[in-house]
C-alpha cells in the first residue's frame, strides 16, 4: 500500500479540501478540545499539564514564532507534519521520526468474555501519577499528568499496581483517537493491549464515531496488532518534537552577522 503524504497547510480550493483527520491536532484544539487550548491565528497547543501536542496553521517562520509566543523557555512541543521539517532558529530538535496515522475500517471489535479476563477499571485523577509513571516507562507517546482529562482511560492492575492502559486523546467531530496503549514490560504477552483497545474502541463506536491512532513507523509489533484490530494505514506523517531554545536563535543571529 502506498501512503499519500499530507498537504494540509495553506488555503485550498473546495476540490482539494483534506480528509477530516488532516492537521488533526490543529482541528482538535479548535473544536472538541478547545477548552484545553492556548493559541492564536497561526499556532495552537495544549496546556502543558494536559499534553505537549501542538500544531501550526502553516509551517512557516511566522508559525513557529507564533508557537514560541505560547511557550516558556525550555518547553517542549510535539507536532506532526506532512514531511520532515527542520525548525528555524530558536528551537532545538528533541526527536524526529516517521509516524503512521491509521483509521479503523473493520468490523466492530468484540470484547473478550472469558471469566479469566483481568478486571478493567476506568482511570481518573487519583490514578494520574501511576499513569504518568507507566507512560514514562513504556513511552507510548506524549503523556502528561492531566492527559487523562481528554477522554476515557482504562487500565488493568496486577497486585495493586497499574500494568496496562489505553484511552482516548485527540477528538474532532466524528473521530476519536485511541492513545497511550501501553503495558509494563513485566506483563507483556498477555493480550492486555488488545483487551483494552477493544473496550476503548467499543465506546468510541457506541457514540457513532470512528477510531483512529498514531504509531511510529518502526513499531512493527504494534502496527501488526492494530491491523489485526481493523485499522488501516491512511497517511505517513512526520513527528517533530522541538524545544524552545533562545540560545540557538542567538547563535544563529551571531553567525548571520559574521
Amino acid at each position: 500500500m502506498q501512503l499519500r503524504h499530507l498537504h494540509t497547510f495553506g488555503s485550498h480550493s473546495p476540490e482539494t479540501i483534506m480528509h477530516p483527520l488532516d492537521n488533526v491536532i490543529w482541528q482538535a484544539l479548535g473544536t472538541r478540545h478547545a477548552s484545553f487550548a492556548h493559541g492564536n491565528g497561526l499556532a495552537r497547543k495544549f496546556v502543558p499539564e494536559v499534553s505537549s501536542l501542538a500544531a501550526l496553521l502553516e509551517p512557516t517562520p511566522a508559525g513557529y514564532e507564533a508557537l514560541a509566543s505560547l511557550m516558556a523557555e525550555g518547553d517542549v512541543a510535539a507536532l506532526a507534519f506532512e514531511a520532515p521539517r527542520e525548525p528555524p532558529g530558536g528551537w532545538a530538535v528533541v526527536r524526529a521520526a516517521p509516524m503512521l496515522q491509521m483509521v479503523h475500517q473493520g468490523d466492530p471489535v468484540s470484547s473478550a468474555t472469558s471469566s479469566d479476563l483481568p478486571l478493567i477499571v476506568e482511570l481518573g485523577s487519583a490514578d494520574a501519577p501511576e499513569m504518568l509513571a507507566l507512560a514514562k516507562l513504556t513511552q507510548p507517546g506524549p503523556f502528561s499528568i492531566r492527559t487523562h482529562e481528554l477522554g476515557v482511560y482504562l487500565g488493568i492492575h496486577y497486585d495493586g499496581a497499574l500494568v496496562a492502559m489505553a484511552g482516548e486523546r485527540l477528538k474532532i467531530p466524528g473521530f476519536t483517537e485511541v492513545s497511550a496503549v501501553c503495558t509494563h514490560p513485566d506483563h507483556t504477552g498477555r493480550g492486555y493491549a488488545r483487551i483494552l483497545m477493544a473496550e476503548v474502541m467499543g465506546r468510541i463506536r457506541s457514540r457513532g464515531e470512528t477510531a483512529f491512532l498514531h504509531v511510529l513507523e518502526d513499531n512493527v509489533r504494534a502496527i501488526e496488532l492494530y491491523k489485526h484490530l481493523g485499522f488501516a494505514e491512511r497517511v505517513l506523517l512526520h513527528l517533530s518534537v522541538i524545544r524552545k531554545n533562545s540560545e540557538s536563535l542567538e547563535g544563529s543571529s551571531l553567525r548571520s552577522r559574521e
